[in-house]
Parts: structure tokens; C-alpha cells; sequence
């Protein structure tokens, strides 16, 4: 049997930092977005008897893990057990214990044993002990910024928050990080309501929106809205305008129609409202720029004026380029920068402006919980940086030559001209002036630090 052991102290008390592993949510913000972990079923939260099967790629070929929870204590520990899966056994203990009245620390501890004896530790126990050595230290920095950040606010009460587009990428994780923080999360989605997956529906296409359902929510996020990255036919540049517009409009008119309405609507912009401007840089007063993208944002942040004239506070979240590794951009450059096929976009030259997964769900709760921010929200790390930069960054992250360049003229092939100069190869050098003013604190704010952090690469290399 080997034996893994990590500790972390956290500074808040052992009831929170336990509370916070028993909401739901907790297994999703825990989950190491490299592997792509799917969770098959997860019934019983964390007491004993619960079950959880998981679906991780953490290699060429996903592996199916069943767990069961066992030898629950309130505060104090509860234990996840194999019953099927990769290891011969595996037993993770979490441990809780107070550090003072305001601190506490949590314990991981896992007693394995790999396939195969004393040759299965042989071939495989150093890739073992790499790999959970990543993921803890992954999964503690999570923890750690989560409680920080609902510490904060701690005095303020929990919030009755409604969200749609919360299965995507970045919703997913917002519900998750609001929920484990004592939120509750209400799921605006297409389709018949699902508790807990659609707990209040609407049809945008047909201006359809269950008002009755959000009537005394504390806040809505609207994140909901068509990918930009599919190819640019006339049908799909519609669907990209209308899916926001006309979905923004419907929300708001329901809002501001409530007799208790909402105290604020976080809606989702992008930083492409200020079009391709080369090396200007650019905060929230400066003007939209003329391309398709800056219509569609112009449109899309108009479309709230219902709720904002019917007293609501809006707050239009500006989004960059979110750097995750389950989903957006990242997550398709890293697999081919891996296989040695990354390089420059067109000529390099162009601005970006990313943030941080962890921190883009941290600058929407700083938004949700300050009273005093309203209107535009650059949401991007305090440095942009040129594309060539980037592609040398991340190819360093990933210890991998970057020796793949995509010449303009390939891109406008590939895209089409009027995508690929408003996406790729548009140059936004964007300052997040109202997060700066108002003391929001970057978790991740180098290109280096969100990279290593959302790949799970420590400064040695390791991906």
C-alpha cells in the first residue's frame, strides 16, 4: 500500500471549510479540468453510503472510477472508497480539523495500491505520486481561493441567484463556485424543468420566459448566447446576433415586468465591442468599434435598457479571452501546441487580452457582491499581451517548440475573411480600468501564472 498525504491551512472555520465540501458544486470546482472528468451519477452528497461514477480522461483511454462514501463525521472527516475502477484499492481520507476559532485545516490523505504488486509500483508509481502531487496542489489552490473569496463577503446573506447558459464552460463552474459558497442556484435552460438542471425554462426563439419562477431572485447572470467560433455563414452570423439580442430583451422585459424584481443582471458582453485597434489601449470608455462583432455587442448590452430603467442594476461583464483547459480557446490550442504544432496566428503582432478561468468566476461574484459597480466590466488579467507572446509562453508552459505558424492568408482561407480579422487576428489591447479602481485581487494575473495554473504544469514542467 502506498500512501499520498497533503495539507492546507485555510482561514476560515472548520464548519465553513467543511460546509463547503458537503454543498453541491464542490465536486466540480475540486475536478482537474485537463482530465475532462465526467460525472456519470452522483447520488447522496457525501454521507455514508453515497456513490459517484466518474468517467476521467486522464490518458489515451478514459477510465471509469465508482466510489462510495463512507465513515461520515460532521466537521471532522468522511472517506471515499474504490469499488471499481484503475487501482487495485484506494482509499482517500479527508480530514478537517480547526486551527483557532477563524482557520481550520484540511487533510487529504489516500492509502493505493496500483495493479499488478510490486511491478505495477515499479512501472507506474512514479507517474502515480506526479499525478496526484498536480492534482492536489490544483485542487488546494481551488479551495483556497473559493473560501477567500466567499470569506469576503461573508457578512453579506446568501444570495437566490438564477443563471442561464450554466451548463457551458464558464456557467458550469459560476454555479458550481456559487453554489459552494451557500448560494442558491437557479438553471435557466431550454426544455421541460429538471431540478437541478433546468429549474426554470425559457425559448428565447419563441419569447417564451417563466416569469412566476424568477419572482423573488436576488440577481440573474445572463450568459446564455450562440458560439462565435463556428464558421460565419449569413444563417450562423444570425444566430450569433439574435440568440444574444433577442434572449437579453426577453430577460430583461421579464425582470423589470416582476412585482420583487431581481437587485441586479450581470449580462455577458465581450471585449469585442471595441473591434480590431491595434496597439491603442482600451478601458471601458472608450467607444464600440464597426465590425460585426462590435454591432452585435452594441446590441446585445442595449437590449438590457428594461431592466436598467425599471431599476435594476446592470452590470455588462466585457469578457476576454477565458483561459481554461475544458473548454474555450485553450482547450483546443493546448492539444496541438503538445504535438509540437502550435505557433504564431498571421503575423503575431496582434493584441490579447486573457484571463484566468478561476479568476473571470471570481470578477463576476466581485461584480455580483459590490453595490457600487454598474455598466461596462472589462472582465481580463491586468496585462495584455501580443499574440507571438502568447504562443511563446504557452509553448514554454508546455516545454514544446512553437514552430507552426498560421499565416493570415491560411486563416482567411480557413475562416473567411470578415471572422478571422475580427476573431484571431483582431488586436484588442483591453484594461480592466473599473476592476482596478474598485480593488479586485488577480488570483492568476500573469499569462504564465493562468496558464501553469489552468494546465495543472508546475514551474518544473509536467503536463
Amino acid at each position: 500500500m502506498v500512501e499520498f498525504h497533503k495539507r492546507i491551512r485555510v482561514p476560515v472555520p472548520v464548519a465553513a471549510l467543511f460546509a463547503w465540501h458537503e454543498r453541491p458544486g464542490a465536486f466540480l470546482r475540486l475536478s482537474p479540468p485537463w482530465d475532462k472528468p465526467e460525472v456519470v451519477s452522483h447520488v447522496g452528497g457525501i454521507r455514508d453510503g453515497a456513490r459517484v461514477e466518474l468517467r476521467v480522461h486522464a490518458g489515451p483511454v478514459p477510465t471509469t472510477w465508482k466510489l462510495e462514501h463512507r465513515d461520515y463525521i460532521a466537521n471532522r472527516q468522511f472517506r471515499d472508497v474504490l469499488l471499481e475502477g484503475p487501482f487495485t484499492s484506494w482509499v482517500h481520507t479527508h480530514g478537517f480539523s480547526p486551527d483557532g476559532d477563524q482557520a481550520s485545516v484540511l487533510d487529504d490523505h489516500i492509502a493505493y495500491a496500483l495493479p499488478l504488486g510490486g511491478l505495477g509500483q515499479a512501472v507506474a508509481g512514479g507517474f502515480a505520486a506526479g499525478t496526484l502531487a498536480r492534482v492536489f496542489a490544483y485542487r488546494h489552490a481551488v479551495t483556497l481561493g473559493d473560501l477567500e473569496r466567499h470569506a469576503e463577503y461573508a457578512a453579506r446573506p446568501r444570495l437566490r441567484i438564477a443563471i442561464t447558459g450554466a451548463s457551458g464552460f464558464i456557467g458550469s463552474q459560476l454555479a458550481a463556485f456559487l453554489s459552494t459558497g451557500g448560494h442558491e442556484v437557479l438553471r435557466i435552460g431550454r426544455g421541460a424543468v429538471r431540478p437541478g438542471i433546468v429549474d426554470v425554462s425559457w425559448d428565447p426563439h419563441r419569447g417564451q420566459l417563466d416569469g412566476r419562477a424568477l419572482e423573488g431572485v436576488d440577481a440573474v447572470i445572463h450568459l446564455a448566447g450562440a458560439s462565435i467560433a463556428e464558421r460565419w455563414s449569413e444563417t450562423h452570423k444570425r444566430a450569433i446576433r439574435d440568440s444574444r439580442v433577442e434572449g437579453t430583451l426577453l430577460l430583461a422585459h421579464t425582470l423589470a415586468g416582476l412585482s420583487r424584481k431581481p437587485r441586479v443582471l450581470l449580462s455577458g458582453s465581450a471585449i469585442g465591442v471595441y473591434g480590431s485597434c491595434g496597439d491603442e489601449r482600451l478601458d471601458e470608455r472608450s467607444p464600440f468599434g464597426t465590425d460585426f462583432l462590435a454591432d452585435v455587442g452594441r446590441a446585445w448590452e442595449q437590449a438590457t435598457a428594461p431592466a436598467q430603467q425599471a431599476g435594476i442594476r446592470v452590470v455588462h461583464l466585457r469578457t476576454g479571452i477565458v483561459q481554461g483547459a475544458a473548454g474555450g480557446a485553450l482547450a483546443k490550442q493546448a492539444p496541438l501546441f503538445k504535438l509540437g504544432l502550435g505557433g504564431p496566428l498571421g503575423s503575431g503582432s496582434q493584441w490579447v487580452s486573457p484571463i484566468a478561468l478561476d479568476d473571470h468566476i471570481g470578477a463576476m461574484h466581485f461584480c455580483l457582491m459590490r453595490d457600487d459597480i454598474e455598466g461596462p466590466v472589462n472582465l481580463v488579467a491586468p496585462e495584455a499581451v501580443t499574440n507571438d507572446t502568447f504562443t511563446r509562453m504557452l509553448a514554454q508552459v508546455l516545454s514544446r517548440p512553437a514552430l507552426a505558424p498560421a499565416p493570415a492568408f491560411a486563416l482567411r482561407l480557413a475562416l473567411g475573411r470578415e471572422m478571422a480579422d475580427a476573431t484571431v487576428l483582431a488586436s484588442q489591447r483591453v484594461v480592466p480600468g473599473v476592476l482596478q479602481a474598485k480593488g479586485f485581487r488577480w488570483r492568476h494575473a500573469t499569462l504564465e501564472q493562468m496558464l501553469r495554473f489552468e494546465l495543472g504544469v508546475g514551474p518544473g514542467g509536467g503536463a
